[in-house]
């Protein structure tokens, strides 16, 4: 998944002290987009992000985290700053869907979208309407003029797969179109206001497919940044009538899929892919 990446180490503590050295990479976002140069040396396409020195200066920097030691910055005036020379941006899922950068770097990309996308939106105080200023021991920021404090946003969704036991096989959906990829997913969805995560397994669930579900058990969590996501995976079985009755307004496509009709996306990034190829492995071992 996005966050598995191996041997490599990503520190995202806070760390107010620390400034930019020579070689240190620079975020330039806007909304999905992030400054990359494509390149295509070595067995297969890629990226490079922008460095401290050679590409762009260290004044008005904000500390991101760090990739195996070397910090991560945010470029001034997020989400409006041009990128510098040689550089252009691009949307992250082009980036995933042409499979360019190694999987450490796409980690990069979807977490400073996300830090990104809330350092845009919140230049003002959404209580008093003052510009906010960075907190100076948090990653906060704060209204100098209200003391209002906002931390970063985490969205809760979950991820689930709905199995139907009796005839070996679960629901596999892809979103309408234009909104993203054309790949298979499972159902998916934020959890409301004063609702529990399993109770919106059960909405989201009846919602899209028309469904309803039991036996709902935990599998795992996962960041995925660019929706601003902490997201929770979750098995269940379906209760009653299986027929599928498909919400067309969220899905373009809902079926019942045995473990020979599932390919499985093009790459490892996603929580929703990990548990469809697991689901699917384990039933070609028995």
């Amino acid at each position: 998944m996005i966050q598995d990446i191996g041997s490599h180490s990503f520190a995202n503590e806070f760390q107010p002290g620390v400034q930019p050295t020579e070689g240190d990479h620079v975020l330039y976002v806007r909304g999905q987009e992030v400054a990359v140069r494509r390149t295509d040396d070595g067995p297969s396409p890629s990226f490079l992000l922008p460095r401290v020195g050679a590409d762009v200066g260290a004044d008005g920097l904000t500390y991101l985290f760090a990739l195996d030691g070397r910090s991560c910055w945010l470029a001034p005036d997020c989400g409006w700053a041009e990128p510098p020379a040689g550089f252009e941006l691009v949307h992250n899922r082009v980036l995933r869907m042409e499979g360019r950068g190694t999987h450490e770097l796409m980690y990069v990309v979807y977490t400073a979208v996300h830090l990104g996308g809330w350092y845009a939106t919140n230049r003002y105080c959404g209580s008093c309407g003052r510009p906010m200023a960075h907190h100076d021991a948090l990653r906060a920021l704060r209204c100098p003029a209200c003391g209002n404090t906002v931390f970063p946003r985490l969205n809760p969704a979950v991820i689930v797969c709905v199995r139907d036991p009796r005839r070996d096989k679960i629901v596999l959906t892809r979103y309408a179109a234009g909104r993203y990829a054309p790949i298979d997913a499972l159902v998916a969805g934020f959890v409301e206001i004063g609702e529990t995560i399993e109770d919106c397994v059960r909405r989201e669930v009846r919602e899209e497919l028309g469904l309803e579900v039991d036996n709902i058990t935990y599998y795992k969590s996962q960041p995925w940044g660019v929706a601003g996501d902490i997201l929770s995976g979750y098995w269940c079985d379906v209760v009653g009538d299986p027929t599928l009755h498909m919400d067309a307004a969220e899905l373009g496509r809902a079926v019942w899929a045995g473990p020979d009709e599932i390919p499985g996306q093009p790459d490892d990034l996603s929580l929703t892919n990990e548990m469809m190829c697991l689901w699917r492995d384990e039933h070609f071992r028995r």
